[in-house]
């Protein structure tokens, strides 16, 4: 262990602890407003994952617990590639909340755009990538609130570069509630915020396409579009100002990506893009019109961080406790050849050799209940993801056909325009018409006077037709458009049911299964316990001296033999 390591295990006490009965935390990775998280190792089954632990100071905040709970579950069920996966979220015993994501290797978004600005054709993939995820959410209901190139990971899957992963999706709006910050305080990241946000309001769908903007505009010029050390000016310049045209620091800038930028940068919601699917269309033509070769090859000559280090490799588990409590028998027989080994030793090596029995039974019995756990675990996905995937494709067309509508509806205003003012002049010419008949002017003047009356009329007429067929046209659109909005809240009703039923299976069933480990835990105990009593006696017996180095050996190439490790 290095001196950091060393250093970093000794000031933290929850290193080594096991959450929730079923967590080990290994390493500290990370730390933010919210909580701490961990690389941790589920204690039975091979899965390295990251534990957050929220803030201490929300033990007592009942009402914020459950709130956070209901947000993590709610994010969970997006069921999204883009999306960090949330195995677990729950409370331990002393009132802590935890949720267990998937471990991610990679390089945080903040990370890549320090070395400077992005080929534009990454830029747009990763964006891409993110309005995909985003998509996902806010057709489930679903807003981050809080989104920023810290809490955007960029990981290598499938021999892909920027695999993006977005993260803490919900936690943002937890912080906002009064009693955890002082009176006046700024909540949120304000170089990321929507002015709706920078002007105290609750963030929506729109508020997130906002902060995409700012992703966007800041991978592709290297900077920020506002920046300020002080949080009030740079809120008002949320709230009110206009961001520099990007191509003023990037001349190079493909125009359909600055068209792009500015509008998600408009500081009123419903200028900007209508829904992340209106937002991907864009990027997807984009992406068509920048060169196809991959960024990669733009930066081949770029130095590569070199990879963390792996997780430690796990214990063998309780099949090393029949072993070591071999190797204790041996010592004993050698140390004790005429049997007369003292009532402790024996006692202890019994009570090893019985522990580790138990032990393997309760390992395959807990085996047993994981192996049903994962089996619902997997069906829970599959069927969020099926269901996710039927919302999508129904919000795609929901989204084409009310920006259809609105197209329709602007026409509509139009020709109703062009017809009030075709209106006011046939007023005008069945006037003139009379006036003319009034006065007995020449057959000839007459018929003119009047054929310009008939001609008026008949663009009113006409106007008339195309209007109604405008109407109609917009009609059907927001019909289809309701009818897909229904079947949305249908299917997304349909989800809500069956991942609360699936969440109260699962919790039921890691329940068991906690308990079930906890009770291994005191075995661990025990055994440790025991070969502590063996090896006080054995220690200096030269004839244990090889069986004793073997054990250390063993020792050494990994943890203490542990169910739990």
């Amino acid at each position: 262990m290095s001196k950091a390591n060393a250093a970093q295990k000794s000031s933290d006490t929850y290193l080594g602890r096991v959450v929730a009965g079923r967590y080990r935390l290994e390493a500290r990775i990370g730390e933010g407003g919210m909580g701490v998280v961990y690389r941790a190792r589920h204690v039975l089954i091979e899965r390295v994952v990251a534990l957050k632990l929220i803030r201490p100071d929300l033990r007592g905040e009942t009402h914020l617990r459950a709130w956070m709970l209901r947000e993590a579950r709610a994010a969970n069920r997006v069921d999204h590639a883009h999306i960090v996966d949330i195995h677990d979220i729950g409370e331990t015993e002393e009132g802590e909340l935890y949720l267990v994501m998937e471990y991610l290797v990679g390089t945080p978004l903040s990370a890549e755009i320090a070395k400077g600005q992005f080929p534009q054709v990454r830029a747009i993939d990763v964006l891409e990538q993110m309005s995909a995820a985003l998509g996902r959410a806010h057709d489930l209901g679903v807003v981050h609130r809080d989104l920023k190139s810290d809490n955007i990971m960029c990981t290598n899957r499938g021999g892909r570069k920027d695999f993006v992963k977005i993260l803490d999706f919900g936690l943002a709006h937890l912080a906002r509630d009064p009693r955890l910050a002082p009176k006046g305080a700024v909540f949120g990241t304000p170089e990321y915020m929507s002015p709706e946000q920078a002007r105290g309001e609750e963030a929506t769908a729109q508020s997130d396409l906002y902060s995409l903007g700012v992703l966007l505009f800041e991978m592709m010029t290297g900077q920020l579009p506002f920046r300020s050390h002080d949080r009030d000016a740079l809120l008002e310049m949320q709230r009110s100002a206009n961001p520099v045209n990007p191509r003023t620091l990037r001349p190079d800038l493909h125009p359909d990506a600055e068209k792009i930028i500015l509008k998600l940068l408009q500081k009123t919601a419903d200028r900007r893009y209508k829904d992340c699917h209106h937002l991907q269309e864009d990027l997807k033509a984009l992406q068509r019109a920048l060169p196809s070769s991959p960024w990669e090859a733009q930066t081949a000559g770029e130095a590569q961080p070199a990879p963390p280090p792996p997780p430690p490799a796990p214990s063998p588990g309780v099949a090393e406790w029949a072993t070591r409590a071999a190797h204790f028998g041996r010592m004993v027989s050698r140390a004790y050849p005429s049997g007369d080994a003292p009532q402790e030793v024996n006692h202890a090596l019994e009570e090893a050799w019985l522990l580790a029995n138990r032990a393997s039974r309760l390992e395959g019995e807990v085996a047993s209940h994981m192996r049903k756990l994962e089996a619902l675990e997997r069906r829970g996905r599959a069927l969020r993801a099926e269901i996710g995937r039927k919302v999508e494709e129904l919000a795609q067309e929901e989204s084409r056909a009310l920006r259809e509508a609105s197209s329709e509806n602007e026409v509509v205003a139009q020709v109703r325009e062009r017809l009030l003012a075709g209106e006011r002049a046939v007023s005008q010419s069945r006037a003139q018409a009379d006036a003319a008949e009034r006065q007995a002017l020449p057959v000839a003047q007459l018929r003119g006077v009047f054929e310009r009356a008939g001609q008026a009329q008949a663009h009113v007429d006409a106007r008339r037709e195309l209007l109604a067929e405008h109407e109609m046209r917009a009609a059907r659109k927001d019909a289809q458009a309701r009818d897909l909005r229904r079947q949305i809240e249908e299917l997304r009703g349909q989800l809500a049911r069956y991942a609360e039923a699936m969440e109260e299976d699962l919790a039921q069933g890691r329940e068991r299964v906690a308990l079930r480990t906890r009770e291994g835990l005191a075995y661990e105990r025990s055994f440790a316990e025991c070969t502590d009593v063996l090896m006080r006696h054995l220690r200096g017996r030269p004839e244990c001296r090889d069986l004793l180095e073997e054990l250390a050996r063993d020792a050494a190439r990994g943890p203490q033999s542990s169910m739990v490790s």
